[in-house]
């Protein structure tokens, strides 16, 4: 069951990624939001629940992306 779930989200990135591609009358900073929300839940909800539980590697990323961030 979990393999068939994996597979299922697998092919949605794969269709996310190609309609991105393709030119659409939806302007693309409100479809860069949807994308970055798509991808934040990803990462928090990729291998287990790490909003509700939060681990290493939940903390890993945020320390990454607040305190170990690179000067633009």
């Amino acid at each position: 069951m979990y393999k068939e779930f994996h597979m299922q989200v697998v092919n949605a990135w794969k269709d996310i990624n190609e309609e991105c591609l393709k030119p659409t009358a939806v302007p693309m900073p409100l479809l860069e939001r949807i994308l970055n929300l798509t991808r934040v839940i990803d990462v928090i909800y990729k291998e287990k629940d790490e909003y509700t539980h939060v681990g290493e590697v939940m903390k890993n990323n945020v320390a990454s992306l607040v305190i170990d961030s690179v000067p633009i």
